[in-house]
């Protein structure tokens, strides 16, 4: 069908953006028989190269297998039960298992990624790549579409809904009407210089370092590629930091009894993200529904991200299932506010962890209140508890 001298396609569902949040979510509503098409701007190499998170909590792991698509993480997942905070020269495990029951797994997000794309490339036109030009139009109608451009043809989708996965510079949260979105944003004063390299990680567990010299992470994507990170400037770049200069300053940021563990190599990637809290209310706009980086942002601390992510995508997916199975738009309407409901308690708990584990300044008195805090957390149950029931996620508000 063409309208306008362009070809028309119909679907339930319009995804736009083809990372983890939008092929999830494809794949849920392909299992109860709910049409979607994703467009993404992107190549699938492009989007399987990104290095980004690689610790899921067990709810982010139980949605992915009901999505059918965990059979190699279950297999090559790390399941981690705590993780190790360092500080004067010491440490001071959070265990998590045994203060909450729960467990969570490290997968790197680009092998998800991969696991996702194979996924969704049984069904032939599912996802397209490389979409250029993508408009959205009548957000609030009952007859919303998406016009863009594949293969060198401008074209439109109509669609029932719309989900917006493409992340803070997507075009789907810029198509709400200002007036109509409420923003909030946390910009910290430095970045996380990362690197990745083909080295055994430095512990079985994640450790996460506070020094004088600023905040370190040594973490892990397998048993063979390690994932380390330190605070930096952010007027700095990459080209200042050879690998010599990460692995010695990461080195001094650690406790004596880790740095005989820490083996070094060439690095396969090094990047510097700056960090920010950001949240835009509502989550919904007529018949879009922002998900994921596309409506919050939380510093990488508590690795919340792409957990938050998933929990979007659990319930908009259960309103979509609701809606088409019994025409009830209750969860729909419910979205934005259980969703937020859990992002606000997530970016109170990253921005918390963040400000706990960082230097911001050189201020001697916060510099104590910092130390105290963290031999707080050394001695108290109670406060080592309250760490690890936010770390492996709280309980989830879902239908």
């Amino acid at each position: 069908m063409t309208g306008g001298g362009q070809p028309i396609r119909t679907t339930q569902v319009a995804i736009i953006g083809a990372g983890p949040s939008g092929l999830l979510l494809a794949q849920l509503l392909s299992r109860h028989g709910i049409d979607s098409v994703v467009l993404e701007c992107q190549s699938p190499d492009h989007v399987q190269a990104r290095i980004r998170a690689g610790l899921l909590e067990w709810t982010t792991v139980e949605l992915l297998q009901e999505a059918a698509v965990g059979a190699r993480m279950m297999r090559e997942g790390l399941v981690h039960d705590g993780f190790d905070v360092a500080f004067a020269n010491g440490g001071h495990r959070i265990d998590l298992k045994g203060l909450t029951g729960k467990s969570v797994l490290v997968y790197g997000q680009n092998e998800l990624q991969r696991d996702l794309v194979q996924a969704r490339s049984t069904e032939p036109g599912a996802v397209l790549w490389q979409v250029r030009e993508v408009l959205l139009h009548d957000l609030d109608s009952r007859t919303p579409r998406v016009s863009y451009t594949h293969a060198g043809v401008r074209q439109q989708l109509r669609c029932d809904f719309l989900a917006g996965c493409d992340g803070y510079h997507g075009v789907s949260r810029v198509a709400i009407p200002r007036e109509h979105t409420t923003q909030y944003e946390r910009v910290y004063p430095f970045g996380w210089l990362g690197l990745l390299a083909d080295v055994p990680p430095l512990h079985e567990e994640l450790v996460y370092a506070n020094h004088e010299r600023g905040f370190a992470l040594c973490s892990m994507r397998s048993r063979g590629r390690s994932r380390y990170y330190v605070q930096c400037s952010l007027e700095d770049k990459v080209e200042q930091w050879p690998d010599s200069r990460f692995w010695d300053e990461l080195r001094v940021r650690l406790p004596e009894r880790y740095r005989a563990c820490l083996v070094s190599g060439p690095s396969l990637e090094k990047s510097i993200v700056p960090l920010r809290s950001f949240v835009t209310e509502p989550m919904r706009f007529g018949r879009l529904f922002l998900v994921g980086d596309a409506a919050h942002i939380v510093p990488p601390t508590g690795a919340k991200g792409l957990n938050l992510a998933a929990a979007d995508v659990c319930v908009l997916s259960r309103g979509l299932i609701e809606f088409y199975r019994s025409r009830s738009a209750t969860l729909l309407e419910e979205y934005s506010a259980r969703a937020l409901s859990r992002v606000w308690k997530a970016t109170r708990f990253s921005w918390w962890f963040t400000t706990l584990m960082h230097r911001f300044s050189a201020d001697p008195f916060a510099r104590r209140l910092q130390s105290a805090e963290l031999e707080y957390l050394a001695c108290s149950t109670a406060a080592s508890r309250s760490l690890a029931e936010n770390y492996v996620g709280l309980a989830f508000d879902g239908p």
